[in-house]
């Protein structure tokens, strides 16, 4: 039974249903910090951030952004050193994480190892005083919503590492909260397993349609798979957030451009613009992008970032029509496709093609490379050569995404 086959609109999706006019979330100006003068530490600063009744927003960024401190600051378990936390217009800034009414479902379950399923389902609803004579018949629905119902009386280790997932998630859910928090859920489990509880999370979100969702990870292919709107997070600070379509498509800045997703970030110059359209040099080749509004508009002869996405770039001979000169730097098979890394006549850094099959090809070979056109999505220049080029290189594998 996959997640939300039971009681896709029961009396529990019904029951946290809210008519609060204030958002279900609102983070306001939050910073935290650890230890004092010089020795401390800036784990948040400035975070801003509301989510709706019924939205999922996913915390998207490498290690040390800060996206855990955000998810525990609204959980009470971490105490912010300015700003404030609000759940439905009520400040809970100073309130312990039992008072907030949160579900919470953190990486390495925190299932009690001495206790079976329905026992770890029930503790939270021992924890917030449900009636008993109420709790067997909550343990039974949460359960049945995530799949488990059969599974009540084993103990976690005679579960999989997904089924204990599943019961982290019943437990999170057996209090009916109206704002459900999910710390790297799927970080511990292994690829084939990952995609099938990405599935079941898709069909949880369908299954509680008024229940706010914020979920960190470091994956973007969860990000893009389950979240309305992503907040991309980099040292402690909010970069971009918007919807996942968008940031995908128009990024508005190099990091967001390269952390989701991968990213050529190929300097260049503007041309000319005529709506959402533009020419740019790149190299000594002239090319049409696309041109979103930014604050004060593109100006002609303006600097820019051309953002191609590896999968768009194609691979043929030097003799096809509108053909760079490249060089294959490096190649690698990754099932289904073949990640080249190549040099290109006229360009100053090397470029990242992924080729759809498994493409043999030797390193240093010549190849004609060709870009779509339009060739990519301009973005406003705001970090130094040297660090756009470290940012594309460390920036995550590209997950499946229709072009």
């Amino acid at each position: 039974m996959s997640v939300g086959d039971a009681h896709p609109r029961s009396v529990f999706a019904a029951e946290i249903t809210t008519t609060a006019i204030e958002p279900a979330i609102v983070f306001d100006r939050v910073g935290v910090s650890y230890g004092r003068g010089r020795k401390s530490t800036v784990a948040l600063t400035d975070f801003n951030l509301r989510v709706t009744a019924g939205e999922t927003v996913a915390l998207l960024g490498p290690s040390g952004s800060g996206k855990s401190t955000a998810l525990g600051a609204l959980a009470g378990f971490v105490r912010p050193t300015t700003g404030a936390v609000r759940l439905a217009g009520r400040d809970v800034t100073d309130l312990s994480p039992a008072k907030r009414g949160i579900g919470v479902v953190v990486q390495s379950y925190a299932l009690f190892p001495h206790m079976r399923a329905h026992d770890n389902v029930a503790f939270g609803l021992k924890a917030h005083r449900v009636p008993r004579k109420e709790i067997d018949g909550r343990v039974a629905e949460a359960l049945a919503m995530v799949g488990m119902a059969a599974y009540a009386k084993r103990l976690p280790r005679e579960l999989s590492g997904g089924q204990q997932q599943r019961v982290a998630i019943a437990r999170a859910l057996a209090i009916r909260p109206k704002v459900l928090l999910l710390d790297e859920p799927l970080a511990a489990l292994d690829a084939q397993l990952r995609q099938s509880m990405l599935g079941e999370l898709q069909e949880l979100r369908r299954a509680l349609p008024d229940t706010a969702m914020l979920y960190v990870t470091h994956d973007q292919a969860e990000a893009l798979a389950l979240a309305d709107r992503i907040a991309v997070m980099r040292d402690a600070r909010l970069v971009d957030i918007d919807t996942a379509e968008n940031l995908w498509r128009r990024p508005p800045s190099d990091f967001t451009a390269a952390f989701l997703g991968g990213a050529n970030l190929l300097p260049c110059t503007v041309n000319r613009v005529s709506g959402t359209a533009a020419l740019v040099t790149v190299g000594t080749s002239t090319l049409r992008a696309e041109a979103p509004d930014i604050p004060g508009g593109w100006g002609v002869d303006a600097p820019g970032l051309l953002c191609v996405r590896p999968h768009t770039v194609q691979i043929g001979a030097t003799s096809d029509r509108n053909a760079m000169r490249g060089t294959v730097v490096s190649t690698v098979w990754r099932g289904a496709s073949t990640r080249l890394r190549l040099t290109v006549d006229g360009l100053g850094d090397e470029i990242t093609a992924d080729v759809p099959g498994h493409l043999d090809i030797e390193v240093g070979a010549i190849v004609g490379v060709r870009f779509p056109d339009p060739a990519g999505v301009l973005i406003p220049p705001t970090i130094g050569a040297e660090t756009i080029g470290a940012a594309v290189t460390s920036a995550a594998p590209q997950p499946d995404v229709p072009k």
